[in-house]
This record gives C-alpha cells, structure tokens and sequence, in this order.
C-alpha cells in the first residue's frame, strides 16, 4: 500500500501546466512538494494566498505564513496575499480547475463526505463545500479503507454529504480510480504490489475495469 507521500506524488502527476490548484487539508496539502518539473502551476491556499510555495526548510519558516491547515507553507515569486472574502471569489467563481481534497467517505456516484462525524466536535464546514460545487474538476486523496478495515468507496455515503455528484477522480493507498458518469468506480491502475482481487474486496461500492491486466503506478 502506498503512504500519505506516495499517494501526494501521483496526485501531482494529474497537474497540467497553467493549472490554477486548491489544496485541501491532510494529504492534499503534500502534493506543493511533488509538482512536475516543467509545468508551471499556480497554488490557491482558501485563507487567502495566490502563489503558494513548497513547505519550508527549518530554517526558512515563517510562522506567519500559513496554509489553510494552519500549516507553514512559503510563496513563489509573484504570489499575492488577500483576505478571505476574495479568497472565496476566486473559487465561487470557478476560477480553480482543479481541487484535491481528502474524504472520509465517497459513494459510487461521486458523492463525497469529508467534513463531519456525527457525535464528534468539528470547527465547521470550512471551505469544502464552496469548492465541491464550484471546482471545475476534483481529485480525492484517502485511505480505501478505515482503520477497521470497512470500505470508504461505498455506494452511498453514511456521513453527513459534502457534495453530490461531484468527484471525479479518486487516488488511495491502493489504487487509482475514476468515478463514471454513469455510477461506479472505474479502476485505473493498482499500487505496487496490490492485486485487482485485493481492491476489489476492499471497495463496496460497483468497480469496473476494462482489462484483467490493471498497469500499476508510475511514480515519476
């Protein structure tokens, strides 16, 4: 299975140049330090930050310099600083092509629940659902299955929704997967070492594939 890194590594490897990016909290966060040589991407941090850099050396933070996260992060030449206000006009507007956000839960249909567990105290919404309906594309980024072993992929959500119908893509620590338009999960590629028999009953939800032969990832 592929950890938190590897997982923010092949996630990069969905970024095209000229893309305009929001990172969401955890391991979407990790995808700054993996983005391709040679494309020139611009990062989107929702508490207001155009610009956003790699995270920084030791000696390099600046603890007023901050991710959504609350996590140091450094600019890129160029970068621009805002408030909050503007922050969401961007994203309500569409001007983001793509989100990557990770889930708790997301159901065949691309219905996805990050934000709320019953019974546990939470800050809030946060930004998710303002870039679930706005994002021109979205990415998730979790774990295919739970500490206990139950699926994440489901065919519907348990958890308080997110957003219907929105995700398009998902990357775990077993495999890579698109959501159809049609309902169900498309397998894409496995990670190394992982078997189709593996996924499959790791996934509750419908997956397909068009082939017995799955290629594994490839990190560049």
């Amino acid at each position: 299975m592929l950890t938190k890194f590897q997982i923010a590594q092949r996630i990069a490897q969905e970024l095209k140049d000229g893309y305009y990016v929001n990172l969401g909290i955890g391991i979407p966060t990790l995808v700054a330090n993996y983005i391709p040589h040679g494309i020139n991407v611009i990062l989107q941090s929702e508490n207001g930050l155009l610009g956003m850099g790699e995270f920084p050396l030791s000696e390099d933070v600046d603890a007023d310099l901050i991710n959504a996260g609350k996590q140091t992060v450094t600019m890129q030449k160029g970068a621009a600083l805002f408030n909050s206000a503007e922050s969401f006009a961007m994203i309500r507007s569409g001007k983001i092509n793509l989100t990557v956000l990770g889930a708790m839960e997301v159901s065949e249909n691309g219905d996805i629940a990050n934000w709320k567990v019953p019974g546990k105290m939470v800050k809030g919404m946060g930004g998710a659902m303002d870039l679930v309906a706005s994002a021109k594309n979205i990415i998730v980024a979790m774990q295919h299955t739970s500490k206990d072993g139950k699926s994440k992929l489901l065919k519907e959500c348990s958890l308080p929704i997110t957003g219907l119908n929105c995700v398009k893509k998902i990357i775990t620590d077993l495999a890579v997967l698109q959501v159809l338009p049609t309902g169900g999960f498309e397998l894409l590629e496995r990670a190394p070492g992982v078997s189709v028999a593996d996924i499959l009953a790791a996934t509750e939800g419908s997956l397909m594939f068009k082939s017995d032969d799955i290629p594994e990832m490839c990190f560049i």
